[in-house]
């Protein structure tokens, strides 16, 4: 008997290389005149802000253009009230997500905001938008996050803590994925970043709570295109069709996270975000294969099932608690393959800190409710010490 279930995901979905040339039509089709473009200081310098602008044509197109330029990775509260502000002053009527997972989080803030009676801390939690949001499209620059179809928006409110904001006025209208944006991207990123897009799929498919058909074949699918292409779209970046693929695994993971959400990878990945601001794929990547490990007294059977869509080279006709440590290993070759990081201690994190960062990661029970295996402070600790003197495969 299959669990009753509930699956909610972006509108439309444009997957194409090229299709930035779209956006002037795209927002004709949404009645949007005065759009503001949410973006960072890295799109604007490297040249992808004035690719959107010439795209979308100005006034010649019937656009009046603004841009707020200024969104940071993990945006604080004061960055998202800078951007309501210039929206409002712009009297913005649609709102353009242009970058990363933090731009496209700080755009469906805009949305949701600009013209709203309630205010940011109003909507912490789950659920609590009231009303409509603006017009809202969403074009990731980024094959990682899937923040264009997912209803998360994640806040930074202190010095190392983070609020979410999960409503389905999150969603956008519509979700633009093309590769060309995507070239220019330094190499790390592209593998960190890709292998964040690994893990929401691996934790959507073997999360405890809401897991679901549609979820189970998104995450397969998004698995098998990440990880015949992570490889090629990093030490390739000019390989288009690996980078148009990746986008599009990173979105199908982006649609079975968002509808079976993710356990205890992220919740020990964003304390390390949050004390030493490490990237979140490169926190994801870190802490991977020790809490797979971990996990496999209660999910080896999911991540047998997993295995031979992430690689044709293991041996799936063994027991599953094999074929589970086969494609552990494979993550951890691949991780190092890629040039990252494999040990917390490369990171300037000292062990007399793994405490403290344990400690930060039980508070993340929005998440750890989900893991297949009930994790303790101890086992959190245990993890991370793990993941300290972690060495490469």
């Amino acid at each position: 008997m299959i669990t009753p279930f509930q699956f909610n995901t972006t509108k439309s979905i444009i997957s194409e290389v090229g299709a930035l040339d779209k956006i002037a039509g795209l927002c004709q089709q949404l009645a949007i005149t005065r759009p503001i473009i949410i973006t960072d200081q890295g799109i604007v310098r490297c040249g992808l802000l004035q690719a959107l602008h010439n795209a979308l044509g100005g006034v010649e197109s019937g656009l009046t253009l603004a841009s707020y330029q200024d969104v940071v990775a993990d945006p604080a509260e004061s960055v998202i009230y800078q951007a309501i502000a210039q929206a409002q002053q712009h009297q913005a009527d649609g709102v353009i997500g242009f970058g990363g997972g933090s731009s496209m989080d700080s755009a469906k803030l805009v949305a949701v905001l600009a013209q709203s009676k309630q205010s940011l801390p109003d909507i912490y939690g789950i659920d609590q938008v009231v009303g409509e949001r603006l017009p809202l499209i969403l074009i990731p620059t980024t094959a990682g996050t899937g923040s264009e179809v997912t209803p998360i928006a994640i806040v930074t409110t202190g010095d190392t803590s983070k609020a979410g904001i999960v409503a389905l006025q999150l969603l956008p209208d519509i979700a633009l994925l093309d590769a060309k944006l995507t070239v220019n991207l330094p190499a790390h990123v592209t593998a960190a970043t890709g292998i964040d897009a690994m893990v929401h799929a691996i934790e959507a498919y073997t999360t405890k709570h809401k897991k679901n058909p549609y979820s189970d074949l998104l995450a397969k699918q998004a698995l098998h295109l990440l990880s015949a292409n992570i490889e090629s779209a990093t030490f390739t970046p000019e390989n288009i069709e690996a980078r148009q693929s990746m986008l599009l695994g990173a979105c199908l993971a982006g649609q079975a996270f968002a509808n079976a959400p993710v356990a205890a990878v992220h919740a020990l990945a964003y304390p390390l975000g949050g004390h030493f601001h490490i990237p979140h794929g490169l926190s994801n990547s870190l802490v991977l294969p020790h809490v797979m490990r971990f996990n496999l007294s209660h999910a080896s059977h999911l991540y047998a099932e997993l295995a031979p869509f992430v690689s044709s080279t293991i041996n799936c006709q063994q027991s599953d608690e094999l074929i589970s440590e086969d494609l552990i290993t494979y993550l951890e070759q691949l991780i190092a393959k890629l040039e990252l990081p494999t040990k917390l201690s490369q990171l300037n994190i000292k062990q007399a800190q793994l405490a403290m960062l344990a400690a930060d990661a039980m508070l993340q029970t929005r998440l750890l409710v989900n893991n297949p295996r009930e994790l303790t402070y101890q086992d959190a600790l245990a993890i991370y010490q793990q993941a300290y003197g972690a060495t490469n495969s």
